[in-house]
């Protein structure tokens, strides 16, 4: 039997607690979680940060878990118009990809990336146009984000062109690293456009994967994480417009994930597939400081002091 054969799934898309207001999973239950079903490997993919990526990184590793470094970034693909009048409003041309590391490169476009969609976008939700990508991409695998993604924001919307064209954007900024998302959640919207999703993929010959977006342990937790997004977003539970997730995004076991996607093999073998192409993970290192010249006779402290109290 092959690794990928043993292995048989890897999440790739889970959130902690570092997605700020969304995620309810902390590092620490993450990892227990993963490890109590035995998961060689595991990755973080926090909403535009990395926040909890060294702190991800130590805590894996010193249980025998692979760590796997990426974030989901709000891209604008600046189609807002083409999405249609009842979808033209702020925002209407972002939508969320995942980015993970392969190596220390990677990571490194990760941290530019992620300071940059904070940094470039004063007062606004942080995303990046996508455009923004290029020169930044090289050692990423990307995936196309799920239901919040790219191609089922467009497909949801009926613009399949729109869909297409986003995809030719991201294809050669990704070349032989872009895999399309599938993910089953039990939602309406899920079912209503995976099968232009996997039409899509067909025809621009791109591989599937199959992913688990959880936002909390387990099923119980699902009310509870109801009222947190209610508190995020200033709304109330018995709104049936504002955002819902399911019971269902909560941890999955390995087998758990093989049996929801059983007629698409080839989805849950791409996910070990793309951790075995991820290599690096970030380490504690000590901090780089710079050394005061400090006059004769005089230590760092004094001279230190001395500058402080002059300005």
């Amino acid at each position: 039997m092959s690794i990928i054969d043993s292995v048989g799934f890897v999440h790739l898309h889970a959130h902690t607690s570092y997605s700020l207001r969304e995620g309810a999973l902390g590092i620490a239950k993450l990892i227990k979680l993963a490890a109590a079903d035995r998961q060689p490997a595991i990755a973080i993919t926090d909403t535009n940060n990395l926040f909890g990526a060294l702190e991800f990184s130590e805590k894996a590793a010193k249980e025998g878990i692979q760590p796997i470094i990426g974030l989901q970034l709000t891209l604008d693909f600046g189609d807002g118009a083409a999405m249609g009048a009842r979808h033209y409003e702020s925002g209407a041309g972002w939508a969320n990809v995942v980015l993970i590391a392969q190596n220390e490169m990677g990571y490194h476009h990760l941290m530019k990336l992620a300071s940059a969609a904070y940094l470039e976008t004063a007062g606004e939700q942080p995303h990046l146009a996508v455009p923004r990508l290029t020169g930044h991409t090289q050692g990423l695998i990307a995936l196309t984000g799920g239901p919040t993604g790219p191609l089922d924001r467009a497909c949801s919307a009926g613009r399949h062109q729109v869909a297409t064209a986003r995809l030719d954007a991201l294809t050669p900024l990704f070349d032989g690293r872009l895999y399309v998302e599938l993910q089953r959640h039990g939602l309406e919207s899920e079912r209503a456009t995976e099968a232009q999703i996997l039409d899509i993929a067909y025809r621009a010959g791109l591989p599937l994967v199959a992913t688990n977006e959880p936002f909390f342990a387990a099923r119980s937790d699902h009310e509870a994480h109801d009222a947190l997004l209610c508190i995020a977003e200033g709304t109330l539970i018995s709104d049936q417009k504002r955002r819902q997730l399911s019971p269902e995004h909560r941890f999955k076991t390995r087998a758990e994930m093989l049996a929801l996607f059983a007629d698409l093999p080839e989805a849950t073998r791409h996910s070990v597939e793309i951790a075995m192409r991820a290599s690096f993970r970030p380490a504690t290192r000590n901090p780089i400081l710079p050394r005061f010249a400090a006059g004769e006779g005089a230590g760092e402290a004094a001279e230190l002091r001395r500058q402080a109290e002059s300005g």
